[in-house]
């Protein structure tokens, strides 16, 4: 009965689809324009009109005989398949392209108007300093100022300070990098241990000494190692004030090419450890060394709760004209803030460096002479010559008063009568003699100065919270409050020069390997933390948390923290000695592995039918990994799923919130295979053969891949087994230019290949919205058209800069060309394969250095919109060379472009002539856009890496670097330690709608929801997971649909991370749900989307939210836990508001 009413509802589909498409050909027909007349025989011309709309109706009824044949293959195969639904196979029209069957299920696109409101009313509110316009104005002469050779000289009038003393507090700080020369452990065994041990002796033999301390990667391995009498001496040195720590995150982050959920993630593992420790909150922000400065930061460190903060590695420039206008103290706003919301209280050091020459005043030579470090006899000495001296009864007066020359003068550039001194350099205070003189010599100056009220000033030593403190009471306001007069800033502080026109840009791209990795390993934990928090609480729920793995949890942690150390400031740019590198690559390897292990690990609890038949054998993991390295300075290679007579399980994991229509790709032992749902129901596949090169096959190995929606957050079941069938099998052709090189191709009989011997005719790719041209010369990218509309060009190029032949030559920091970049020309021409299939077509082109694959997916939806691309780069016999890619398109960008930061915000460019062309790269970690009226063209990115637009209409990124010597910043090596990596990119070319034509001047701009959609498919993709055991005897699996609901397409969780309990290592009930409101531009067009959108004016119910899972408690919380911003709430439908952009914490239970 049943599939006589399934061949019933077929027959009248195919009724349907007949009538419809004689329809659209008389249509058709009768809509064709007709053609000029232009004179001559009427009649004639009248035949030739018929005659050609005779030809336009048989190719037209051809098109629709193949469309009733597919259908009826599908009819045949539903009767075969009595027990299953019909399978639609996709098939090929007449020009020879692929048509997917389209789906049934609707998707729709609901956007209420409010939500677009936002990214309109963002543009440009005024504020006293956008430094964007800073730029503009600023000469960039690079003057000598005298002693102080980037700024100017400074004159005071003695008696300025009578009516208020001056204030000064000397904060003594070590600066200790988590590994940079040395590594993480040696820095901590050499240095850092004794720094801290005797920083609890020193600081208790005076109340009046003070220490600050930022990163507590090391201390938290200091105190590991320390016994409970030592651990209680620190927390009354931070009860009593003496020791500040300072951010409190794991490491001091790099700034440039870190995403915003790594850095929350490290600042979330330094305060939980901090609060769970010491029982402390960090108030101000220390980042004396990241090179360049994110707006980012300010916003994350506000939503913590932080009330000022401190930033030093700022354009000299731009640390004279702040000096010179006062300005040098400001509230940090961001640049979407339509109030003062986001507002932070910024101190920005003035000087060269953080180290003491710099410090204390404008002229170095004298600031060196009270470094007592630095006393005759030691290791280290004063270049200007001038040694310090130990102060005395005899020299006090003297030195003081040289001393306060230099304050004073400092105190200058600011508007209070408060003043800043940083005492410290890189890991100070690892000896106990330099404690002694820096504490008692100091003490003697500040004794005298302040026994001498003609002087009017204060001196003592003081955290940096003291100095924030003194400072807002002077002005009389609340600590984080915005002091009278104190000027508004927004935008970033990139791109860093810290002399002449030594640009830090390189490091944007240095080392790429290793800056893929990271992300990597970033989408793997966000994965396993939010897995585990579920397989958890579904383990709890059901009374088996005690047979679930509590290793998982320590494994979880080591993870957070590896991955955390990789954000500091030396490892994720690339700036580290080459032992170092492998240091941490080891550390992000064993994270990689161990979280592959955690997901494993919950999606077999998750998928298990019957829960009680759960056993977990830590010997004999439930699935296989999807991939594995075979060291940590290897690309990953795919698993090969072998296959028998019995079928083989596999769970697909989309880490994505939102459900995903996808290419499921997976590597099998052979052609003949099929796969089936989890009902059982066939799905039609496509094979493609495996390239070992160029021009060989892999005889071995198979790519299967089949389309899927999978739901969001949740794991979903098929199973493959070999079979004979090869009804749904459908093979890609290929094509192989050889460019008249003399190749032979090895290939297999199963699949066919056209080998073109010197064809160099350009050609395409498409799919249901675009049309992709390639250059028949190089196969690169030339064009796309969009359908319906003009074609774009969009001309792909490779390209290489050298390096300068006079003394200062680029390095792992900076970047300094020879000049514009030549275009890369490899001695042969390239061998270019053009793969054509159902579900992707690509072209992947092989030079010598540069492998290049680029692929269009026929699918409905996210990734159907977009280029698909992948670079293989391998430079190792270069010297002192970098690669780029570069696009020239022809959109009227003119001089500006926009650039994300961490991958939380969009911001503003201009390409500025004044300034080399080193200066115009900015830090690109998920994307770049240019735009004009009517297109906008992104470039998305799987890595960070360095960006610019040096012409109207270019984008070029560098993809890799590779210099043979030191630029002088203390690394003591070049880049010579390049592997064999692999870049990833999508480029998304969309459209502006009618009447959202974009603003002149706009320094606010958004991604659209597509844009963002793109960029998470890209950085976050489906981990598939075989069965381990291929006996076929498996336990009965279920897929997991952790959400009830779709969540508003412009929220992201961020993570669902399980808190640890009192006891370490233990997880505890409670989870911190991070959640980020995304920004969004409407003015983009949102036509045949092909995947379902809707928002909600900031609303998410997480009530009935999670499958199976009810929410007990629900607290707000700042962003890294710190402080509770409301009571508990215990209602059974907590609903969260959020507004666009904002980032929120919540910390939740399950009942």
């Amino acid at each position: 009965m049943k599939l006589k009413k399934q061949v019933t509802v077929c027959g009248a589909a195919i009724f349907c689809v007949a009538v419809f498409s004689l329809y659209l050909m008389l249509d058709k027909v009768q809509h064709d324009p007709p053609r000029r007349q232009t004179g001559g025989n009427f009649p004639r011309s009248q035949i030739s009109v018929l005659q050609n709309r005779i030809e336009q109706l048989e190719q037209l009824l051809e098109e629709n005989h193949e469309i009733i044949s597919h259908i009826k293959d599908s009819v045949l195969e539903l009767t075969a398949n009595a027990d299953g639904q019909p399978i639609l196979l996709p098939y090929h029209t007449a020009n020879g392209t692929w048509v997917v069957p389209p789906d049934a299920r609707p998707s729709f696109y609901s956007i209420s108007p409010q939500d677009c409101q936002f990214a309109v009313a963002s543009k440009g509110q005024k504020t006293d300093l956008q430094m964007l316009d800073v730029y503009t104005q600023l000469p960039f002469d690079n003057v000598d100022g005298g002693v102080w050779k980037q700024g100017f000289d400074i004159t005071y009038d003695p008696n300025e300070w009578e009516a208020e003393p001056l204030q000064v507090f000397v904060v003594p700080h070590s600066h200790n990098d988590p590994g940079w020369i040395k590594t993480f452990d040696k820095y901590y065994y050499d240095q850092t241990q004794h720094i801290l041990n005797n920083m609890v002796v020193k600081l208790q033999e005076d109340p009046r000494r003070r220490f600050i301390w930022s990163e507590i990667s090391f201390f938290s391995k200091w105190w590991d190692n320390i016994n409970s009498q030592k651990r209680a001496a620190v927390r009354r040195l931070v009860a009593n004030g003496q020791l500040e720590m300072t951010t409190g995150g794991w490491v001091m982050p790099d700034e440039a090419n870190t995403h915003y959920f790594a850095v929350i993630d490290q600042m979330i593992e330094g305060h939980e450890w901090l609060k769970a420790n010491i029982g402390v909150t960090p108030r101000s922000g220390w980042a004396v060394d990241p090179f360049g400065h994110s707006s980012t930061m300010p916003y994350l460190l506000k939503r913590s709760n932080l009330t000022s903060m401190l930033i030093q590695r700022v354009h000299y420039s731009i640390k004279k004209h702040f000096a010179a206008t006062q300005s040098l103290e400001f509230m940090w706003r961001q640049t979407w803030d339509p109030d003062s919301s986001t507002d932070i209280f910024c101190h920005m050091m003035p000087f060269y460096s953080y180290d003491v020459p710099h410090t204390c005043g404008p002229d170095p030579k004298i600031c060196c002479q009270f470094d007592f470090r630095r006393l005759p006899g030691g290791r280290i000495n004063c270049p200007w010559k001038v040694p310090p001296r130990p102060i005395t009864e005899a020299n006090v007066a003297e030195r003081a008063n040289l001393l306060l020359d230099q304050y004073r003068k400092k105190s200058k550039l600011f508007r209070s009568k408060v003043v800043l001194v940083p005492l410290g350099d890189d890991f100070r205070y690892d000896k106990i003699q330099e404690w002694d003189s820096q504490f008692l010599n100091y003490q003697r100056l500040f004794d005298y100065m302040n026994s001498h009220p003609e002087l009017h000033v204060k001196a003592q030593f003081g955290t940096l919270s003291d100095y924030f403190d003194a400072l807002y009471k002077s002005m009389g306001v609340i600590p984080g409050g915005r002091p009278p007069e104190i000027p508004v800033l927004r935008g970033d502080f990139f791109s860093y020069a810290d002399r002449e026109d030594h640009y830090w840009t390189g490091y944007y791209t240095s080392r790429p390997f290793y800056k893929s990795m990271d992300r990597v390993l970033e989408s793997h934990l966000r994965g396993a933390e939010i897995l585990y928090s579920l397989a958890i609480s579904h383990a709890r729920r059901a009374g088996v948390d005690s047979k679930y793995p509590l290793s998982d949890y320590a494994l979880l942690t080591d993870a957070r923290r590896n991955l955390g150390l990789f954000q500091h400031h030396d490892a994720i740019t690339g700036t580290a000695k080459e032992a170092v590198v492998v240091d941490y690559g080891v550390r992000l390897l064993h994270s990689l592995m161990n979280l592959k292990r955690i997901l494993i690990n919950a999606a077999h609890y998750l998928v298990l039918a019957d829960k009680d038949k759960y056993h977990y054998d830590h010997s004999v993991p439930f699935f296989s990994t999807d991939d594995s390295r075979l060291t940590q300075e290897t690309l990953p290679e795919k698993t090969v799923i072998k296959l028998g007579t019995s079928p083989r399980y596999i769970v697909v994991f989309n880490p994505v919130e939102q459900n995903r229509q996808c290419v499921v790709s997976l590597l099998v032992n052979t052609p003949h295979v099929r796969v089936l749902t989890e009902e059982g129901q066939p799905v039609a596949i496509q094979l493609n053969p495996v390239w070992q090169s160029a021009v060989e096959m892999n005889p071995d190995v198979y790519q299967v891949s089949f389309t899927a929606r999978l739901p969001s957050l949740g794991l979903s079941i098929f199973q493959l087994y070999m079979s004979f069938d090869t009804h749904t099998t459908l093979k890609s052709n290929m094509r192989v230019y050889l460019h008249g090189r003399d190749l032979t191709i090895k290939k297999q009989d199963v699949f066919p290949v056209k080998i073109l011997e010197s064809s160099t005719d350009d050609f395409y790719l498409e799919n249901q919205y675009m049309q992709v041209w390639f250059s028949g010369v190089t196969g690169l990218l030339k064009g796309i058209k969009r359908t319906g509309e003009e074609e774009h060009k969009v001309n792909m190029e490779l390209l290489i800069y050298g390096t300068r032949t006079s003394k200062d030559k680029s390095g792992a920091y900076l970047f300094l060309p020879d000049g514009e970049a030549k275009l890369y020309t490899p001695k042969d021409p390239p061998v270019v394969r053009v793969t054509e299939g159902p579900f992707f077509s690509e072209v992947t082109c092989y030079n010598q250095h540069v492998q290049q694959t680029m692929r269009l997916y026929n699918l409905p939806g996210t990734d159907g919109m977009s280029l698909d691309i992948s670079s293989m780069i391998d430079i190792r016999d270069h010297v002192n060379k970098e690669i780029a890619m570069r696009l020239s398109t022809d959109i009227q960008s003119g001089d500006t472009f926009f650039t994300d930061l961490n991958g939380f915000q969009i911001q503003a460019r201009k390409f500025f002539k004044k300034l080399p062309l080193q200066a115009n790269f900015y830090p690109m970690p998920v994307m770049a856009y240019i735009q004009d009226e009517q297109s906008r063209l992104t470039l998305h990115t799987a890595q960070a890496l360095g960006v610019s637009s040096l012409k109207s209409g270019q984008l070029e990124v560098i993809l890799d670097r590779r210099l043979m010597q030191d630029d002088n910043r203390g690394l003591g090596q070049g880049l010579k330690d390049n592997k064999r990596s692999c870049n990833r990119f999508r480029i998304l070319l969309e459209k502006r709608s009618s009447g959202n034509k974009v603003q002149g001047t706009q320094t606010v701009s958004f991604p659209s929801l597509l844009s963002h959609m793109t960029s998470m498919h890209l950085n976050h993709e489906l981990l598939v997971m075989p069965v381990t055991n291929d006996k076929g005897s498996a336990p009965a699996l279920k897929s997991f649909l952790p959400l009830s609901a779709t969540l508003p397409c412009d929220f992201h969780i961020l993570n669902l991370r399980t808190l640890q309990a009192e006891d370490d290592g233990i997880p505890s009930p409670d989870m911190a749900l991070i959640l980020h409101r995304k920004g969004f531009d409407c003015g983009l067009e949102a036509k045949n989307l092909g995947f379902n959108c809707t928002t909600s004016q900031g609303k998410l119910p997480l009530g009935g939210l999670f499958h199976g899972l009810e929410v007990g408690l629900m607290q707000p919380t700042s962003l890294t836990l710190m402080y509770s911003l409301a009571s508990l709430s215990n209602s059974s439908n907590p609903v969260v508001n959020m507004e666009p952009m904002e980032i929120s914490t919540y910390r939740l239970r399950f009942s």
